[in-house]
């Protein structure tokens, strides 16, 4: 078992195409442990997303599960923008376009739980950086986070 009870929340990569400056995300996933015992397929991304700010619209090669704790959104479902408040739960299978946009004026802070730590993503809509806006979609990327650990969880908890 592990327990995590102060996450680090750090600014996102510089990302030409998913340019979020003024939000913050905690990435959490189980170390892994000689013994196996320990959690190997769930990876937990916190965001505390800007007011104004976007997850542009997207898709996942995995099972996601959202829930909005804190704020006010709209949600991009099953093609359409919805909206969704504290306490709301967003089941997405493997393959579904979704996204939000910040509409509360405050942070909007919610959470994600991949299956599998091994996320492949697709970007269908781009939230572009300053002086990017006429470039084209990247190309779908594929992120093992037990392999990048170091790069992008900020949250890691030490082997034991």
């Amino acid at each position: 078992m592990t327990i995590i009870n102060n996450m680090k929340y750090v600014p996102f990569p510089d990302d030409p195409h998913n340019y979020k400056p003024n939000s913050r995300y905690s990435m959490v996933l189980d170390g892994a442990r000689p013994d196996g015992a320990y959690v190997k397929d769930l990876v937990l991304n916190f965001e505390l997303l800007a007011p104004g700010e976007v997850i542009p619209v997207h898709e996942h090669t995995n099972e996601e599960v959202l829930i909005v704790d804190d704020g006010e959104a709209e949600a991009f479902y099953d093609g359409e923008w919805q909206p969704v408040g504290p306490g709301s739960v967003i089941l997405v299978p493997p393959g579904i376009a979704h996204g939000f946009r910040n509409t509360s004026g405050g942070v909007l802070r919610l959470h994600a739980v991949f299956g599998g730590h091994v996320v492949g993503t697709r970007l269908l809509e781009r939230s572009p950086a300053p002086g990017t806006e006429h470039e084209p979609l990247p190309p779908p990327s594929l992120l093992d986070f037990r392999r990048f650990a170091d790069e992008v969880i900020p949250s890691l908890p030490e082997e034991g």
